[in-house]
């Protein structure tokens, strides 16, 4: 199966779980509008999709998957409501339509990333509460951590305070884009792992993979940035360049960039080599991440 098909495999699975989690019957009618709406506004679902694919590599739980990858879906949506805002992107358009705060206003905005990041972890723990599976509750914790104060939020706190202060350093950069997008993906291939038990060897090599595809997924976005379709992108273009902010792009320049991206996949593959054929999805995820037009 090419991995068009199978991430529409994929993202049925995960859209269809995301409805029954969405339901918030006890929900003010408000409130559950600006949750539903960020939710059920698509995207790639990159990281359910990782979950999902890492886990029935390695044969694990596949409803444990679909229950950490909705939930990791709520945290990544959390954050692009807030990264949308005034006080820190203020981006008009996600995922080709008006950003949360634009439809709700700021208020519930903020209240609806706060409640699905709160959300989230009540669903995962929920799903899990039956099975009383040491690896499922390890799952939860890492995406706890790689979300949090040491993880997501850092980078995008470093992201700030870099562009509010001027900070172009090499160091910095890494340091933002390990912990603002590299994290969430170590989160989500590591959680499929725990659905299905991995050693630590495989947990290392998976962590090491999910680094280098987040690196990945960064240099992409800034060179997307600069020369991709906003159409496609279904957000406003070229605001890093206007607000003097610090990306792969600017600190390095756009051909060294796109090497530094061929030669970032490249390092992504070597981690696969000990799963063999096994790995043909999270191989093909390279690709799509280096490839893409959104």
């Amino acid at each position: 199966m090419d991995i068009k098909a199978q991430l529409a495999v994929y993202g049925e699975a995960i859209n269809n779980k995301l409805d029954e989690a969405m339901l918030l019957p006890n929900v003010p009618q408000l409130l559950k509008s600006a949750m539903r709406y960020s939710v059920e506004a698509g995207g790639k679902r990159i990281r359910p999709c990782l979950v999902l694919g890492t886990s029935e590599m390695l044969g694990g739980d596949r409803d444990a998957a679909l229950a950490l990858g909705c939930g990791l879906e709520m945290i990544h949506t959390y954050s692009l409501i807030h990264d949308d805002m005034p006080c820190i992107d203020n981006d008009d358009m996600r995922r080709g339509r008006p950003s949360n705060h634009k439809v709700f206003g700021e208020g519930q905005a903020l209240f609806a990333g706060d409640a699905l990041l709160t959300y989230a972890f009540e669903w995962m723990l929920g799903q899990g509460i039956e099975k009383n599976d040491r690896d499922y509750y390890r799952a939860v914790l890492e995406i706890a951590r790689r979300a949090g104060a040491g993880g997501m939020v850092a980078g995008q706190s470093l992201d700030l305070e870099a562009e509010q202060n001027g900070i172009s350093d090499e160091r910095t950069l890494y340091a933002i884009h390990d912990r603002k997008t590299a994290d969430m993906l170590i989160a989500a291939v590591l959680a499929g792992a725990y659905t299905a038990h991995a050693t630590d060897e495989q947990l290392r090599s998976l962590e090491s993979y999910a680094s280098s595809i987040g690196l990945l997924f960064q240099i992409t976005d800034d060179i997307l940035d600069h020369e991709g379709d906003e159409k496609l992108m279904g957000k406003t273009l070229g605001k890093d360049e206007k607000s003097n902010k610090l990306t792969f792009v600017s600190l390095y320049g756009l051909e060294k960039a796109k090497a530094l991206a061929e030669e970032t996949a490249r390092q992504a593959a070597a981690q696969l080599i000990p799963f063999g054929e096994r790995a043909a999805f999270l191989h093909d995820m390279i690709n799509l991440i280096k490839d893409r037009k959104n």
